[in-house]
């Protein structure tokens, strides 16, 4: 057993963004059995995200759009999982350009420097957000994308460029379409911060929680774990193309204002304003080539993800 743990941890791996919410989730569950750089320029990550683990990672401060520092990181690497970008639909919608420079290319960047260090796979961190607001549901990744934002854009450009290099040079890549993304070390804080740690805080602070629209909207809510689970699946093998990472259930932002509630043990009444660019109505993902393909089965329902993550945020 000690032998097999020397051999895991020679292999090198890079998790871009390592610094951030799913980021450093993914670093944690790696960092136990594999060699680790973390590339993170924090400006939406924390260093505080990854104090538990510094002493057994190599954390670089940098950027993605460096080309010379992710050929000098990427030297004898087996795997790359691109996390790292600028998130939110919204802010995209504020600074598409800026969007645009680390969310495309940022990740051409990544994949050239994966292509000239002989890197065996990058996994890619892609958005249900390609999909737009086509009235199919589930969605299914053979479906025509329909970006609605300058967010969904990048990532759907993204999966272009991945799927270009493993055509091309022969570079294994696997895009990962997360669907709304929750758990542990989310933040908050963040004007563009995401609706559950928002409605979280916002209840534990007494404080009604903020429904954008009238609340009908549905999602498919993936909790992080299960998310760390499909990058860790998407690294072994000949594995490739581009898959749904999700719970496979959807609920109104409604009903999961009331679901959070119910955990936390308080009722107040939610406030609404007025529907946010960019945002699509209903999401729920078709999760069967993921399970096909790579074995992949959420281990998290949603009532057991809240809990865990309300207990997290309860501790501070």
């Amino acid at each position: 057993m000690i032998e097999d743990n020397k051999i895991m941890r020679s292999k090198r791996v890079v998790v871009t963004g390592g610094a951030g919410f799913i980021g450093s989730n993914l670093t944690t569950e790696l960092a136990s059995a594999f060699d680790v750089t973390v590339i993170d320029n924090l400006s939406t990550g924390h260093i505080e995200n990854l104090s538990h683990i510094m002493d057994e990672i190599t954390f670089i401060k940098g950027s993605i759009t460096d080309p010379d520092l992710l050929k000098e990181a990427f030297v004898d690497v087996d795997t790359i999982f691109h996390q790292g970008a600028i998130p939110s639909v919204q802010r995209s919608v504020d600074n598409p350009s800026a969007t645009n420079e680390a969310n495309v290319d940022g990740t051409l960047n990544v994949l050239v420097a994966a292509r000239d260090c002989g890197a065996r796979k990058v996994v890619f961190a892609s958005s249900s957000s390609v999909y737009g607001d086509t009235p199919t549901l589930p969605k299914a990744e053979d479906m025509n994308p329909n970006p609605k934002s300058p967010y969904a854009v990048s990532k759907l450009a993204g999966e272009y460029y991945c799927r270009v290099f493993s055509e091309v040079y022969g570079l294994k890549t696997v895009c990962l379409r997360y669907f709304n993304v929750f758990g542990p070390r989310q933040d908050p804080r963040s004007e563009y911060a995401a609706v559950i740690p928002r409605f979280i805080t916002r209840i534990l602070d007494g404080m009604p929680p903020v429904i954008y629209g009238d609340g009908g909207q549905t999602r498919d809510f993936t909790f992080v774990g299960d998310v760390v689970k499909a990058n860790m699946l998407a690294m072994k093998g000949d594995v490739q193309g581009v898959f749904n990472v999700a719970c496979g259930q959807r609920i109104s932002l409604n009903e999961l204002a009331e679901r959070i509630m119910e955990i936390a043990g308080r009722r107040i009444e939610p406030v609404y304003d007025f529907p946010r660019a960019g945002d699509v109505r209903d999401s729920l993902a078709d999760i069967s080539r993921a399970r096909g393909a790579m074995g992949y089965a959420p281990g998290y329902d949603l009532e057991s993800g809240l809990r865990e993550t309300v207990e997290w945020f309860w501790r501070g």
